[in-house]
């Protein structure tokens, strides 16, 4: 259907294309996976709190001596790589933090991952309550129009969106707003679909704590006539969040939407070590769609095991981006476009694709 022009499409979980996607077995679908015996998937699955308590014991370092000295030199320009070091801790590594303890496959232990999903979501001004249920939906049915609430690259695609998402004033003042609407005891008709009825209290009480947090802090920063309090707390989201964004563009961008194939929707990349510290390894990320319960730490493990059945990763970021930036000019019009690899000899054929969601379309 390339090049045919279609209705746009409707992304909200409450619109026609989500009655399609359920009309058509897209929704709650079963998806392609690559073949691994029992017994290494159960090896591979299991959860351990050493490698996370390393990590975290790093990422706490790296947080508290990074805004001891941006504190202690703060009038000064020596402050200006502390806070470097502390917005992308603070703003960018939460994601992966937030993720994988929101997925309880980080620690062994559970309030482990409850402690810091929590601690990371109020980092990236995220309800952890909502999230939770939004990303198990994402989860279940990823990239399909109208059942995925965490679709980032709607088509056509804004071009301008990577080089504003950078620093992600639009997208902070975003979550501001859905957290000030939550606490203010409203939930969206999409958060209403997603989240069961008895967690809705759960959401409004998260949302008025977080809010409460912001409010004291502007109060200090008033108090302090000092926009500290305001650096270490909320604006790193903003001139920290730059190396989420970075990666996470490269998840699904320019790829395929409504399929069940997870090699069609998402792309793996490999990095250097730094930013796959900082992403806790989510670069190999059809693997994570494939197989979600497997452990961060153990994900180059999956990876090498099911490389053979996937797509060639792309060798870095910077390849991975003119894969992206190619694929989304074409996207921007002909909305139909999805980048797709040629698989190894190796490998299973794609399972069929259902572009033809667009068959239900009137006029189509």
């Amino acid at each position: 259907m390339t090049g045919i022009p279609v209705e746009r499409r409707d992304y909200s979980l409450t619109g026609a294309d989500g009655r399609r996607a359920v009309q058509i077995g897209l929704a709650s679908a079963e998806w392609y996976h690559s073949e691994v015996p029992r017994a290494v998937m159960k090896d591979l699955m299991k959860r351990s709190d050493g490698p996370a308590l390393r990590d975290t014991a790093l990422w706490f370092a790296l947080l508290f001596g990074s805004a001891a000295g941006a504190i202690y030199f703060w009038g000064t320009w020596v402050c200006v790589p502390f806070f470097f070091v502390y917005g992308v801790i603070y703003g960018s590594s939460c994601d992966s933090r937030w993720h994988e303890c929101g997925h309880g496959t980080a620690f062994r232990t559970g309030w482990m991952n409850d402690v810091i999903y929590n601690m990371a979501s109020f980092m990236v001004i995220r309800n952890p309550v909502t999230w939770r249920w939004s990303h198990a939906r994402h989860h279940t049915d990823t990239y399909i129009v109208g059942r995925d609430a965490e679709i980032s690259w709607m088509r056509p695609p804004k071009l301008l969106r990577p080089a504003l998402a950078f620093f992600d004033v639009l997208g902070t003042v975003q979550s501001l707003q859905i957290l000030a609407r939550n606490a203010a005891g409203r939930l969206s008709p999409n958060e209403r679909d997603y989240i069961p009825q008895s967690e809705w209290p759960k959401v409004v009480l998260v949302a008025r704590i977080h809010m409460a947090i912001y409010a004291a802090t502007i109060l200090a920063a008033l108090a302090m006539r000092s926009f500290l309090p305001l650096m270490l707390i909320g604006l790193p989201r903003i001139y920290g969040s730059w190396h989420m964004v970075l990666c996470g563009i490269l998840q699904h961008a320019g790829l395929a939407d409504n399929v069940l194939d997870h090699r069609l929707n998402s792309r793996t990349v490999y990095m250097n070590p730094v930013s796959r510290y900082l992403y806790w390894n989510m670069n190999y990320h059809v693997e994570h769609h494939m197989f979600p319960m497997v452990p961060y730490h153990a994900l180059p493990r999956l990876h090498a095991l099911i490389k053979d059945d996937l797509p060639p990763p792309n060798p870095s970021i910077l390849d991975a981006y003119r894969e992206v930036l190619a694929s989304l000019r074409r996207q921007k019009t002909d909305p139909e476009y999805a980048y797709r690899k040629e698989l190894p000899p190796s490998a299973r054929p794609y399972r069929a694709e259902f572009h033809d969601l667009n068959v239900a379309r009137p006029g189509v």
